[in-house]
């Protein structure tokens, strides 16, 4: 087996985040590996077609950027009491910059949590996880973040 010095958080800073965060922990500490929280914001561009100024949308995208990284920094603080994390938040399609980033920074496990999505909101914004899950080159641990957990 080949060792866990890096694992990647890929986190979308909502209430399933948190929910996730204990996992990565123990699993950080069991192989005393680094981890790397990584948040991604969907790129806006494909609403230039339909008539909304390009620098409006560079705007929204920075002032995204910005608050995400905020938000990224107090998670760190509050989940990992400023441990040795690296968080970095990029523009792009959740799936493919998780893919990359793992493969850029050789990442050794990524876990990340599933949402369930079914119906339509599945049709529309597809399965982040899954698609990670089949496309990675490295082990996905997948949580689900609503599992109730037998004691």
């Amino acid at each position: 087996m080949r060792s866990i010095k890096k694992i990647l958080f890929p986190v979308d800073l909502s209430e399933v985040s948190p929910k996730i965060a204990p996992y990565v922990g123990e699993m950080a500490a069991k192989f005393d590996a680094e981890i790397h929280l990584l948040f991604v914001a969907r790129i806006l561009q494909h609403f230039t077609s339909i008539y909304v100024p390009h620098p409006s949308i560079k705007n929204f995208e920075a002032e995204v950027v910005q608050g995400a990284e905020k938000k990224l920094q107090e998670f760190v603080q509050e989940q990992f009491e400023g441990g040795p994390c690296k968080a970095h938040v990029i523009l792009g399609d959740p799936a493919e910059e998780i893919l990359h980033y793992a493969q850029a920074e050789g990442i050794d496990l990524i876990i990340m949590g599933t949402h369930g999505r079914k119906g339509i909101e599945r049709i529309f914004f597809g399965s982040v996880a899954e698609r990670v899950v089949k496309k990675s080159q490295v082990p996905v641990l997948t949580v689900n973040p609503y599992a109730k957990l037998a004691k």
